[in-house]
């Protein structure tokens, strides 16, 4: 008998602006295109440079409110980093602006949280 073991593929996020949103992922999380339907508005499959992919696509409806962190539901997307001063260094270069200091991980580690551009929470998370 198969063993049911799964992983983690893939996080989807629903964009306002698909292509907007992969061009800033692309730019300031160094993702590489997978794959994109190049339709109008495209949807895209961007890998991360350390493995796990985002996939970006249209939204057909607006969110109601930005979600605080605390919400039920999915709320982030960690990043895991060798070195968060150094990551949090490079992503205040390409702009990204850390709403809050770095705080504790849960588990053990440190996380430091900000938002893409239309709003979604991620953060960076190094562990031991």
């Amino acid at each position: 008998m198969s063993q049911f073991r799964p992983s983690l593929e893939h996080v989807g996020l629903a964009a306002r602006d698909s292509a907007a949103l992969a061009q800033w992922y692309l730019r300031v999380l160094g993702t590489t295109v997978r794959w994109t339907n190049e339709a109008t508005p495209p949807a895209f499959l961007l890998e991360l440079p350390a493995g796990g992919i985002v996939e970006i696509y249209p939204a057909v409806e607006p969110a109601a409110d930005a979600a605080p962190n605390g919400r039920q539901g999915l709320r982030h997307l960690a990043l895991k980093v060798e070195n968060l001063d150094e990551a949090r260094n490079a992503l205040e270069a390409a702009g990204v602006i850390f709403s809050e200091p770095v705080k504790p991980a849960g588990g053990g580690g440190r996380v430091q949280f900000f938002s893409d551009p239309e709003g979604n929470l991620l953060h960076l998370v190094e562990r031991p």
